[in-house]
């Protein structure tokens, strides 16, 4: 008595339990609050959409990123031609103008690594640690704080 359905038919599926987004085959998946043994795919960090439309050539689909790494190549450059402070400067500009450029633009290709907030904190906190640093590096620093050479030999005379 088994009646053969219709071809469009068959791929309904009727779901009468709670279910999850589809799968990669777009069937619904059973919730469950048990972790998977294995992990079959990852989620897109938000804003890790293209930079450029897909049509457009590759470089251009990904420009922020390779803004950013430009702007680390040359500081690393310029590092190895003995201008160490100039050099690590643009490196931690280059790690700022990344976190700037999180913060600004919508989709920004494969400079989203994580959240939105903690690739701007991580961007910021990095590039803003490197600027400080290469301000005070000797000989003859551009930034002096006076506390740091107190807390300094407090630590090394004790």
């Amino acid at each position: 008595m088994s009646a053969e359905r219709p071809p469009e038919q068959e791929d309904e599926i009727e779901v009468t339990d709670p279910v999850s987004a589809p799968d990669a085959e777009g069937r619904p998946r059973r919730t469950t609050r048990r972790f998977p043994l294995f992990t079959r795919d990852t989620a897109r960090p938000e804003g890790g959409g293209r930079a450029a439309p897909g049509d457009a050539p590759a470089p251009a689909r990904q420009w922020p990123i390779l803004l950013v790494l430009a702007l680390v190549a040359l500081g690393l450059l310029l590092t190895a031609l003995d201008t160490f402070r100039l050099g690590t400067l643009l490196i931690g500009v280059a790690l700022l103008a990344g976190g700037a450029l999180r913060w600004l633009l919508p989709d920004v290709g494969m400079l989203a690594v994580r959240s939105r907030f903690t690739d701007i904190v991580t961007y910021g906190v990095l590039g803003a640690a490197i600027v400080l640093l290469a301000m005070m590096v000797q000989p003859k620093p551009w930034l002096e704080i006076p506390f740091l050479k107190d807390t300094l030999h407090f630590t090394v005379s004790n």
